[in-house]
């Protein structure tokens, strides 16, 4: 199967700073994209040289750089306390930097597209795991409403102009991320930083206890954000929505988006005794029960990517 990108092409990165953008970096680099020596370039700009809340800006940063292929990254983020908190400020910001992007990438007829959701995109009450069809069945999560809502606005934006105007634009929903670049903020971050950050502490002023969030009893899927870095590359390699190998939804239809995964999960007071065990602490573990769980259980359904080729490689302890 050829590659549907080649060496040579100017890759813009919205959101290079962060976990998953820097991870996709690395993994662009990998492979070789981005590279002088290939006649490639990388374009990571920073929040001074590209405002992405503003359009006028992206559009002229567009039309200035030429990038030929595009990757959103980039995303106003946090857990279930930033989203409660900022509901307003997690749907307008989202829609605003996404909109801005992909209606710049149509304007000047950029090669690829490839938009990052998240997994917070599906129903609340879904079986599990979870497979891309589920999307739009049933009620969201009320703890990460909004932005789960600006992100399927996101792809649907993709799919609606793939469909009308052949925009070449795919999107790729990953579980639950951590590794290098977490966000390690307690008002902010997710279950695992969250965790991390909590024990590392504990142990080192020899706390007696450590509260946690909720019963314990939710069950989550984590992926090493690497190998998200290394699914984008795949995907944009291989993955061609509208080739008849492509995969597709019961009825036939292309698939402008897949889950990504590792298809495995694991008990949150499981995976808080086993950070406990990493970060040496011995001390109790208390749960507040007054603070919400969040979904139940989440695990996607992660067999049409892996159909395509795709593997996750780092495990839960390695990672």
């Amino acid at each position: 199967m050829n590659n549907k990108i080649s060496k040579d092409e100017k890759i813009f990165v919205a959101g290079a700073n962060g976990m998953a953008g820097s991870a996709i970096c690395r993994s662009l680099l990998k492979k070789g994209y981005g590279l002088k020596d290939n006649d490639g370039k990388l374009l990571t700009p920073s929040r001074n040289d590209l405002n992405l809340l503003c359009y006028e800006s992206v559009i002229n940063w567009f039309k200035k750089n030429e990038p030929s292929v595009v990757i959103i990254a980039a995303a106003k983020v946090g857990g279930i306390y930033a989203n409660l908190k900022y509901p307003a400020d997690f749907l307008i910001e989202n829609i605003k930097i996404q909109t801005n992007i992909i209606e710049a990438c149509w304007k000047t007829n950029v090669k690829r597209i490839l938009f990052l959701g998240s997994s917070c995109i599906y129903p609340k009450d879904i079986t599990c795991p979870i497979e891309e069809e589920f999307l739009l069945s049933g009620p969201l999560e009320k703890t990460n409403e909004p932005y789960a809502i600006a992100k399927i606005a996101g792809i649907k934006l993709c799919e609606a102009l793939s469909k009308q105007y052949n925009l070449d634009a795919i999107s790729l929903m990953p579980t639950n991320l951590y590794g290098p670049g977490d966000n390690y903020n307690s008002d902010n971050s997710h279950v695992m930083a969250a965790m991390i950050k909590r024990f590392s502490e504990a142990k080192r002023i020899s706390s007696e206890y450590v509260t946690c969030w909720g019963s314990g009893n939710p069950l989550r899927e984590f992926l090493y954000v690497d190998d998200l870095g290394d699914a984008v590359v795949f995907a944009l390699e291989k993955w061609d929505p509208k080739s008849k190998n492509a995969p597709s939804d019961k009825q036939g239809n292309p698939l402008f988006y897949l889950n990504v995964g590792t298809g495995k999960d694991i008990r949150i007071k499981e995976l808080a005794k086993k950070i406990a065990e990493f970060c040496e602490y011995s001390g109790k573990i208390y749960w507040d029960s007054t603070k919400p769980d969040g979904t139940f259980r989440k695990i996607l359904d992660v067999n049409k990517i892996k159909e395509l080729g795709w593997q996750p490689k780092i495990g839960l302890d390695e990672g």
